[in-house]
């Protein structure tokens, strides 16, 4: 079948494929699952999801490389997160086995909606995890659901790899000191909804938010993570207990030492020493990389590398890790799963 979509021009936007994976879990168990046309969810209007949040999501991509073969980068890592999330919050957890199957299922059912290797596309999937049944109480579903959907996409933020400024937010915090920051979980992306809908409308790509106990410190960069060069050649990420671990971020860490020989460095990163950094960027499954040109917090503007220019390690990290993922770049062993 031959799919009409203009694929070097895809936004990151949702598109209905002809076929998605469901699986319900009841009386302590998971089913088969199988691969279903119907796009709808139906549930009780009383399910947990929708009224207490209890729900979790991934997002994985799958990548068509040059000999026509499509490949999964580290599927095994979201089933983990999930499954930590799941525990979070009282849930089921989906096994890495019945996780990854789903996924490549689902691939396989939708290979045709897969991008053209070259395209710089690639086709996403959203594993999502709902407590449902009937219930009104606070307290854990005693059903769930898991399914799996994909779409093609593009580049996450417009323009691909090129700098892009962000907003340092003072007045609003991604998620609680103690709270479900590292956990993939629908209530810390509705409580960004707003500051990012504030940055946007100010000219800025995203939010950078700082640690929800001092504001004294970077966390998070909107849905990624961010990193950044210092002028000593290390490869540093912020570390706190309300971050969401970013499979993205962990894979660089380790490319950043193996690879290209900086020191890597989890630790924290003070809003009032942004100096130390030569480069900075966003990282994640949807972003990929993006080069953080400059940041806004409250009077001052910080440029790092160049509002216009990508630096040269995060450019160098970029092809590497995106070499890798389509696959024209060995990795280390384990990060690639074929779908055959």
């Amino acid at each position: 079948m031959t799919v009409d979509l203009d694929w070097e021009n895809l936004g990151f936007e949702y598109h209905k494929l002809p076929y998605r994976y469901l699986s319900y879990y009841k009386d302590g168990k998971w089913d088969e699952g199988k691969l279903t046309e119907d796009a709808t969810l139906h549930i009780s209007e009383s399910s947990p999801a929708l009224h207490y949040g209890q729900q979790a999501f991934e997002g994985l991509k799958a990548y068509r490389t040059k000999d026509g073969s499509v490949q999964l980068f580290r599927p095994d890592q979201n089933a983990a997160r999930l499954q930590r999330t799941a525990d979070r919050l009282l849930m089921p957890q989906v096994p890495t086995d019945k996780f990854i199957d789903a996924c490549k299922q689902v691939v396989k059912a939708n290979e045709d909606y897969v991008p053209p290797y070259g395209t710089g596309a690639t086709l996403y999937l959203r594993p999502l995890l709902i407590g449902v049944g009937d219930v009104i109480g606070v307290h854990p579903a005693d059903e769930y659901i898991f399914t799996v959907f994909a779409m093609p996409v593009g580049n996450y933020f417009k323009g691909g790899l090129q700098p892009t400024n962000f907003l340092i937010q003072d007045d609003y915090d991604r998620a609680a000191p103690h709270g479900t920051g590292a956990a993939k979980v629908g209530g810390n992306y509705a409580a960004s909804l707003m500051p990012g809908d504030i940055a946007h409308n100010t000219g800025f790509s995203d939010v950078i938010y700082l640690d929800p106990a001092t504001h004294t410190k970077i966390e998070e960069v909107g849905s990624a993570n961010f990193f950044g060069i210092s002028k000593d050649d290390e490869f540093v990420t912020p570390l706190s207990p309300s971050i969401l671990p970013s499979i993205t971020k962990y894979s660089l860490l380790y490319l950043a030492e193996h690879n290209l020989g900086l020191k890597p460095v989890q630790g924290d990163v003070f809003i009032d020493d942004l100096d130390r950094f030569k480069e900075a960027g966003a990282c994640g499954t949807a972003a990929v990389i993006s080069p953080i040109g400059g940041v806004q917090h409250g009077d001052n503007f910080h440029v790092f590398y160049s509002e216009t220019e990508v630096g040269p390690i995060t450019r160098k990290l970029y092809d590497l890790l995106t070499g890798i993922q389509f696959g024209d770049v060995e990795g280390p062993e384990g990060w690639i799963y074929k779908v055959d």
